[in-house]
């Protein structure tokens, strides 16, 4: 098993005892790959959910450049739905899980 696919299921992991639902394999697998080499960076690969200007990061990054969407009050309120559902004390918020848990909130699929 390569390394990718060792973090992919550890993603699908964290999906189901963090969000309490099975990751669609195939649209993980997908956010995953478009996150490229930043998942083996130790920094890189998680999601700070205390620090807004992470926060503004991912919105403006993901959200606004990736999947296309306007920009907009929702779209902090669903960063911070999803980091507070992944657990405020868990210090690791992987980048691939949040992507994916807002790819899904915002129906965007489609765009991978």
């Amino acid at each position: 098993m390569s390394k990718r696919d060792e973090l992919i299921e550890k993603y699908a992991a964290d999906i189901k005892d963090k969000f309490g639902e099975s990751a669609d394999m195939d649209l993980l697998t997908k956010v995953t790959i478009g996150l490229g080499p930043s998942i083996y960076n130790l920094d890189a690969s998680k999601v700070s959910g205390g620090d807004e200007k992470e926060l503004e990061t991912v919105k403006n990054n993901y959200l606004i450049k990736k999947l296309g969407l306007s920009d907009g009050p929702q779209l902090m309120e669903a960063i911070k739905t999803v980091v507070d559902k992944y657990g405020s004390s868990n210090k690791n918020k992987h980048r691939a899980v949040v992507y994916y848990m807002l790819c899904k909130h915002f129906n965007k699929a489609s765009i991978y």
